[in-house]
């Protein structure tokens, strides 16, 4: 059985910072993709930054957000610089992860952790 679960939500002031953690684990061969989605009340779900290949960013978060990977511990991270309220949204780490013996890559998602950017 494999999880993804991301921590290091919180709340913090516009201008401050926070660094998001997404940890696989379980019976994992292989983690293809790790990415951050993102979604505010009332929206879509959208994509943040992955590392398909190389590091990818949604235009409103290129410059503040660096997203890495460690890729020993099945861990990917997002750090999120000079944020602002329309950052607020519950952030989600999505993951294509093949499991031992398997053949194929699945889709998995966390639960997801708040972000909320407010005085």
């Amino acid at each position: 059985q494999v999880q993804v679960v991301e921590s290091g939500g919180g709340l913090v002031q516009p201008g401050g910072s926070l660094r998001l953690s997404c940890a696989a684990s379980g019976s994992i061969a292989a983690i293809k993709i790790m990415a951050w989605y993102r979604q505010a009340p009332g929206k879509q779900r959208e994509l943040v930054a992955d590392t398909r290949g190389t590091t990818n960013y949604a235009d409103s978060v290129k410059g503040r957000f660096t997203i890495s990977r460690d890729y020993a511990k099945n861990t990917a991270y997002l750090q999120m610089n000079s944020l602002k309220s329309e950052d607020s949204a519950v952030y989600y780490c999505y993951a294509e992860i093949r499991h031992q013996g398997g053949s194929g890559f699945y889709n998995y998602w966390g639960p997801g952790t708040q972000v909320t950017v407010s005085s």
